[in-house]
């Protein structure tokens, strides 16, 4: 059985990248194509090295034909995506990439993003979407709350060692590298080349950054109690690649035998052998995540560093993965591919 998929927002990164992926899935068809503003325009015309694909024209949101359409997938810019996915049919099945329903919490989702949930009843059934800690809620879902690309890759280091009770969760520093597609298309004067390149630099510092919002949702849940760790993004001028570096208190050995354990029998999570480090080189374009554990020189401490692509394993990737879930699909379904290199 084939599927048949709609992306709306498809101009953007992320849009692209689930068009990259679709393209070679055996299960997948992708019927239509929707971005407001380049509606009439081929996906060709606006990504040249998509040029080679049979695909529909763009079209706006309101042309679509929603009847014929399984599956769909939202790329739209955070805060338009409620009350889009508010008005689509109440059967279909959406993946959103954004983040209006990451947090579970109305109020919550106003304090980090500024504005007034415009869904909130529909709020209530969205199952938050990190793949490998949501696997059954998310089989049974109609709605998928993709998670941040950052929130992502911290996650993927310190759930498993919250859980587990290995580590202090009073002393937590996440130290965070992104490639500048994690800021999207739209032009912004700080992401031009001139601005950009031959440096790098922090921001949203001392506890600003929205993912924030899902590290304390996320981590206080499964402490029972609250958690709050110490987060510092930065932009480097590359344009894929997120590299986590996690500063705990816990023994080394102790952590990677828990990561390893915890991502023993996981398709796309990699834990390196013990004092190995990732690069972000060896998971582009791919939908991998690796993770590394050093021993700090002093004693009880040890460094975690994972790797993964913010437009792949950090979205894109993990919405299709998401969506072979939905399907009653084998969710490594059109995500195998070898990471870019060099």
């Amino acid at each position: 059985m084939t599927h048949k998929i709609a992306i709306l927002g498809a101009s953007g990164y992320t849009g692209a990248e689930l068009v990259r992926l679709i393209a070679t899935h055996p299960a997948m068809e992708i019927a239509a194509l929707a971005a407001n503003s380049r509606a009439g325009q081929s996906m060709g015309q606006v990504f040249p090295h998509l040029r080679h694909l049979d695909l529909p024209d763009l079209v706006t949101i309101e042309e679509i034909d929603f009847s014929g359409i399984d599956l769909c997938f939202c790329a739209l810019p955070h805060k338009t995506s409620q009350e889009v996915i508010a008005a689509l049919p109440r059967e279909l099945r959406i993946v959103d990439l954004s983040a209006d329903f990451r947090l579970r919490d109305p109020a919550a989702y106003e304090k980090w993003y500024g504005n007034p949930h415009a869904a909130p009843e529909l709020q209530k059934e969205a199952v938050y979407g990190l793949t490998e800690f949501y696997r059954d809620e998310i089989r049974a879902a109609r709605l998928v709350a993709g998670t941040g690309c950052n929130a992502a890759t911290g996650q993927y280091i310190l759930r498993p060692l919250i859980s587990a009770g290995v580590i202090d969760t009073g002393e937590i520093i996440l130290d965070l590298k992104c490639g500048v597609s994690g800021a999207g298309r739209s032009l912004k004067e700080n992401l031009l080349h001139a601005e950009l390149s031959e440096g790098y630099h922090a921001y949203s510092v001392g506890g600003t950054h929205r993912h924030l919002g899902e590290f304390d949702q996320e981590f206080s849940a499964l402490a029972g109690r609250p958690v709050e760790i110490q987060f510092t993004p930065h932009l480097i001028p590359a344009n894929r690649g997120i590299l986590a570096t996690a500063y705990l208190r816990g023994e080394a050995s102790e952590i990677h035998a828990t990561l390893a354990a915890a991502y023993a029998d996981e398709p796309f999570i990699v834990t390196l052998p013990m004092g190995e480090t990732p690069s972000t080189r060896h998971i582009r374009g791919s939908n991998f995540c690796h993770i590394g554990v050093v021993a700090d020189r002093r004693a009880g401490r040890a460094i975690v560093i994972a790797a993964l692509d913010n437009l792949t394993k950090g979205s894109s990737g993990q919405a299709l993965q998401n969506a072979n879930l939905m399907l009653s699909l084998d969710e490594v379904t059109g995500l195998m591919l070898a990471p870019v290199f060099p």
